[in-house]
């Protein structure tokens, strides 16, 4: 693309020319544009911006002798861009527009673009909604054409100030890792053997062995939904806590399967869960337009799996697996243990969010599941029919849900696992500031360097070709290194809960697998990283969640 300077130069000229020609006409409805830019005001004729689009060569007028001004490459990208259709699945978009998400997302589209009336969101969606049902395909420049407002208005200052928030979420994760780098952790290497069946070591990488034994597949029937529960459940004739196995949001079974094997062949039973309406099936039936995106409204349902199979194992409807469990989780999965278990989000939950939305929230998504949460009715608070013997939670996140009490209302040890790389649940604020208040001297914070929020998915071949295949952006390091390390850490930690109080077999530790690092810290150590964190924070952090004034 061109320089900033250049454009800026372009942009300055254009508009000085246009200023030039007088005061201009009203125009119908979307026919001019306004943007803003470097603190310039630059109106264009939306049907001159059509017209050089259709055929750049032939153009005439103020507009396209300024947009000459580009080199042939920013001019082919720009009507690349003007062309490209911003829908490609008519169906899959309509039900996203209809969702929650969607929804708040446009409103949120007023910090960009707003018309003479102000905010630009919702008329940008009904018009949107409007042009689907006419036709399949809708590009930027029809969208604009659309809109039923003589003036739009688009803030490319804005949308700098949000990438300029994204790079100093980026930079803050940095500094958080130079901080954590910079702690008193000896080195350790793990204590359970990675030639067990399960991992093995071929130089530098690893990889997973056929298994020796598959799970039993069983239906569990529920009176909160339709169609029974679909359960892996990998038996172990060890006494010993087991464990219920929770995929994150259009998450499936088979994207954890790795960890449910390793783990029963490591002598532990577990239960891999799939929760219906929240799965890669769901996605699937989305992205077909037959249903909404699932989001925090699939919460309720999920707590109440959580409740059916523990009471199940308990009853002797399923085998009878233990007398405690461990709720594990990935990303959604791991709020759903913590709510399950009888967590609760912190009065003002709605304030706090509202302030957390007042930009687009893209700097934490998660962000928009957790201020979804106040129009979910969760079920009432109760025991679980076992006791929980730990919960952990990969990827997880909380920090509007619990800003002050943290997992202090958690009644059992807690393992929490973050990416230095996760952009979808920031470590710092999801995971350390989440930490913090635990008092449980058994929990433990671990951040693996160079993981990411998708790093514990397993993508298995099978059947059905998966939905997404990530790349390195979004894994981060190789995935089998980063999943050696959760489960020798996990392990370690789970074997830890039938040792007594203070004898727990995982330390705070630095340990290295594979040429990935890992982090362990206990309570002290995670508030020395806070300390540390806060001291190289800029004054704005965008991971830090908005906090509640003191009470009165």
């Amino acid at each position: 693309m061109v320089a900033k300077s250049r454009l800026r130069a372009v942009l300055a000229s254009l508009l000085s020319g246009l200023m030039g020609l007088g005061p201009l006409a009203p125009l119908q409805a979307a026919e001019q544009l306004q943007i803003r830019f470097d603190g310039l005001d630059l109106p264009l004729n939306l049907q001159e911006l059509e017209q050089w689009n259709a055929q750049p060569e032939r153009s005439v007028g103020e507009l396209a002798r300024w947009l000459s001004l580009l080199d042939p490459a920013s001019q082919l990208q720009l009507r690349q861009l003007l062309r490209a259709p911003l829908v490609k699945e008519r169906s899959f978009t309509q039900q996203l527009l209809r969702s929650w998400a969607g929804r708040r997302v446009a409103e949120e589209l007023g910090v960009l673009i707003s018309t003479e009336n102000g905010n630009a969101g919702p008329l940008m969606l009904s018009t949107l909604n409007g042009l689907l049902k006419q036709q399949q395909q809708v590009t930027t420049l029809e969208l604009l054409r659309a809109v039923p407002a003589q003036q739009l208005n688009i803030n490319l200052d804005g949308l700098q100030r949000l990438a300029s928030r994204w790079r100093q979420q980026l930079d803050q994760q940095k500094q958080a890792l130079a901080a954590l780098q910079s702690l008193p952790l000896a080195p350790r290497t793990p204590l359970l053997p990675l030639s067990d069946g399960v991992l093995l070591e071929r130089g530098s990488s690893l990889s997973l062995q056929a298994p020796r034994s598959a799970p039993s597949l069983r239906r569990l029937r529920v009176v909160h939904r339709l169609e029974p529960l679909e359960l892996e459940i990998w038996s172990a004739p060890a006494a010993q806590p087991w464990i219920l196995l929770m995929p994150g949001l259009g998450g499936s079974a088979s994207q954890l399967r790795w960890l449910a094997q390793a783990l029963h062949q490591r002598g532990w039973s577990v239960v891999l869960l799939d929760h219906p309406g929240s799965n890669e099936q769901a996605v699937r039936e989305l992205l077909q337009g037959r249903r909404l995106p699932p989001g925090a409204e699939t919460l309720r349902g999920r707590v109440l799996d959580v409740q059916a199979v523990v009471a199940a194992v308990q009853a002797g409807s399923l085998p009878r697996l233990g007398d405690q469990v461990v709720l594990m989780g990935h990303s959604l999965g791991g709020v759903s243990a913590l709510l399950a278990v009888g967590l609760r989000p912190e009065p003002g939950l709605v304030r706090r969010c509202k302030r957390a939305l007042a930009d687009l929230p893209l700097i934490n998504v998660s962000r928009l599941l957790q201020c979804q949460l106040p129009e979910v009715p969760l079920p009432a608070p109760q025991p679980l029919a076992q006791p929980v013997a730990a919960l952990v939670s990969f990827n997880g996140f909380g920090s509007l849900l619990w800003p002050n009490r943290g997992l202090r209302g958690l009644q059992a040890p807690a393992l929490l696992v973050g990416g230095s790389l996760d952009l979808i649940t920031p470590p710092v604020s999801e995971q350390l500031r989440l930490f913090v208040p635990d008092a449980n001297p058994s929990s433990r914070l671990v951040l693996i360097e160079g993981a990411s929020h998708f790093s514990p998915v397993r993508i298995q071949g099978g059947e059905q070709q998966p939905l997404f295949r990530f790349g390195e952006e979004l894994v981060g390091v190789d995935p089998a290194r980063v999943q050696a390390l959760i489960l020798s850490l996990t392990s370690e930690f789970l074997q830890g809960l039938a040792l007594p109080e203070g004898s727990r077999e995982l330390p705070p530790q630095r340990r290295r697998l594979g040429g990935v690092s890992a982090y362990v810290l206990d309570q002290s150590l995670a508030r020395q990283w806070l300390r540390e964190v806060s001291a190289r924070s800029s004054p704005v952090d965008p991971e830090a969640p908005p906090a509640d004034p003191p009470a009165r």
